[in-house]
């Protein structure tokens, strides 16, 4: 709607779309600073600006979509990466950044890093240079990430958030840079995770037909004939994860048809060439990760053995773009 119009009708934008700062101030979660955005095309969610400018809550139209564990919101103050903490703290959300240094498993990496948590470190980081602002017909979200160590990495993250306001859909704009006169491998992968109502027993994954799909262990072997279909919670179920490779395409449709609504992610594929897709069927942690990433998530070590490790240059960058859209 145009401008002239539009305030005809209302005295403020925060009536219909905008975005607000605010401090959570009990439990666990006592402190952490997030930013509320609110869209015209019935989309709302939060972005935890302490906790790796990640994506915590996520509705469309009063619907939920993302996935939100039994820890809920946490402080980073309570960000402790140690062998064994990772599933006491991980939130779900619906973006999870894992990297800089490494994804996937814990591991020990003999060359550089040594010990690598589980996902790594970088949603525990806190953000500098905030912004979140209205501008024109799109609300602006963002910040600056590090991961550094003395005598080692160096990581810049600069992250945008471009959400239209009277869409529903929204886009992640990353630069990673090495400040540091060595080369430096790095991992990243983008843990979006989808939870009830959206996903079901009724819900189906479009993948494109034109990808290699290679599964992580011998259980998701036997789930490939129904990789892209899920049934109702399962006590006790083995989670399955599938890599799928993409030749052309990268996008992955998450439709319920029962909701009569679509997700849609799609990624750079040239910088993530990989979707690690997280099938978890088991009750109480019901969940379908889509995630865009750098390699497989199998760990550093591991993955420079296998020649799957991408290399940041001296003061190199590369540049990840992530959309989200609901309809």
């Amino acid at each position: 709607m145009e401008r002239t119009k539009f305030y005809r009708y209302v005295g403020n934008h925060e009536q219909v779309y905008g975005v607000r700062r605010v401090i959570l101030d009990e439990g666990n979660a006592r402190g952490v600073a997030l930013y509320q955005v609110t869209t015209a095309g019935g989309l709302e969610f939060d972005i935890l600006a302490d906790s790796g400018l990640d994506i915590g809550h996520l509705r469309y139209k009063g619907v939920n979509i993302s996935y939100t564990t039994k820890n809920g919101y946490d402080s980073p103050s309570r960000f402790l990466p140690v062998p064994g903490f990772f599933g006491r703290y991980f939130p779900g959300g619906m973006l999870f950044t894992c990297g800089l240094l490494s994804a996937g498993p814990e591991n020990t990496d003999t060359k550089d890093g040594g010990f690598q948590p589980l996902h790594g470190r970088i949603h525990g980081q806190g953000a500098r240079g905030l912004f979140g602002y209205v501008e024109g017909e799109n609300i602006v979200v963002g910040g600056e990430l590090t991961e550094t160590e003395q005598g080692g990495c160096n990581f810049s993250l600069r992250r945008k958030y471009t959400v239209p306001v009277w869409g529903s859909e929204l886009l992640i704009e990353d630069e990673i840079t090495n400040l540091t006169p060595s080369p430096f491998e790095y991992m990243m992968l983008y843990h979006m995770n989808f939870g009830w109502p959206m996903l079901s027993e009724r819900a189906v994954l479009e993948l494109p037909e034109k990808r290699k799909v290679t599964p992580r262990t011998p259980y998701a072997e036997q789930g490939l004939a129904k990789q892209c279909e899920f049934c109702e919670p399962i006590n006790n179920e083995e989670e399955q994860v599938f890599f799928n490779e993409m030749e052309s395409e990268a996008y992955a449709r998450l439709k319920n048809p029962e909701l009569g609504i679509t997700a849609e992610v799609s990624w750079s594929l040239d910088t993530l060439p990989i979707l690690a897709q997280w099938k978890n069927m088991t009750s109480g942690d019901y969940v379908l990760g889509l995630e865009p990433s750098s390699c497989y998530i199998m760990g550093r070590e591991r993955e420079r053995k296998e020649g799957r490790l991408m290399t940041l240059e001296p003061f190199g960058s590369v540049k990840n773009c992530v959309r989200l859209k609901l309809y």
